[in-house]
């Protein structure tokens, strides 16, 4: 099995210092760039346990806290497994973090993130693949679609609001999109109703964006997120599958 490194380092924006995580395969050799970005949990040892599948697999990965400009990570403070009993008193304290966090600093941070990856001695320098959970989905896309000429590959899992009706739905960059992009929705999910699957769909379509989107049955909001009782281990699974499948024939 790959032997991984993993470390944590710092990102200068145009607004501060981002602290993040980079993964790689421990062979002192470049490797595709993927750019992680997390669920409203932030950044964790559940999601650098991610970011190590990632890395063994043959990808240096870059998992940012977008929450920076609030303190470096753990923001919030997090018990080892978040259930349904303990999620009102999170969201409480995140849900200020993800308003603050507007479309145009997350993209002002994205060329950051961009950059590092294409600066550092172990990535190929090429395009990048995203993959992004619950408003990473979101963040995903936007990024697709804000540097087009820099990202090869998107991914987006249990997305929320990925296509709203407000004038910065993520939904509307799809005509910016040059990348490969791949949707898994959970079918019980309160963060993504049909309409707005079927809204995205559609705009992705009508951009000529090559795509695939899949519902994944049984699965509710944040199946991949281990440490939270909405994870659902087949879908989790499968998710590992399509990310694979699209990184390997995009990066």
């Amino acid at each position: 099995m790959t032997t991984v490194h993993g470390t944590s380092t710092d990102i200068a924006t145009q607004d501060g210092t981002a602290d993040a995580y980079l993964a790689r395969p421990d062979d002192n050799l470049p490797h595709p760039a993927v750019l992680f970005y997390t669920d409203a949990f932030g950044l964790r040892p559940h999601v650098q346990r991610m970011a190590d599948r990632l890395a063994r697999a043959g990808y240096t990965v870059l998992v940012p806290n977008v929450f920076y400009r609030h303190g470096r990570a753990p923001v919030v403070e997090l018990p080892d497994f978040i259930d349904l009993s303990r999620r009102p008193e999170i969201f409480q304290q995140v849900r200020p973090l993800m308003q603050a966090l507007t479309p145009e600093l997350a993209m002002r941070d994205a060329e950051a993130y961009l950059r590092r990856l294409a600066d550092c001695p172990h990535t190929t320098g090429g395009p990048v693949g995203i993959t992004g959970y619950c408003m990473g989905a979101g963040l995903a896309l936007r990024t697709a679609g804000t540097y087009p000429h820099q990202v090869a590959a998107a991914a987006g899992f249990h997305g929320g609001n990925l296509a709203t009706d407000t004038a910065d739905s993520p939904h509307l960059l799809a005509d910016r999109v040059t990348a490969e992009v791949y949707f898994g929705h959970a079918d019980q999910d309160h963060a993504l109703p049909t309409e707005q699957i079927d809204r995205l769909e559609k705009a992705l379509t009508a951009a000529g964006v090559r795509h695939h989107s899949e519902v994944y049955t049984g699965a509710h909001h944040g199946y991949t997120q281990a440490d939270t009782d909405a994870y659902h281990p087949e879908a989790a699974e499968r998710h590992w599958t399509a990310l694979l499948a699209l990184l390997d024939s995009t990066l």
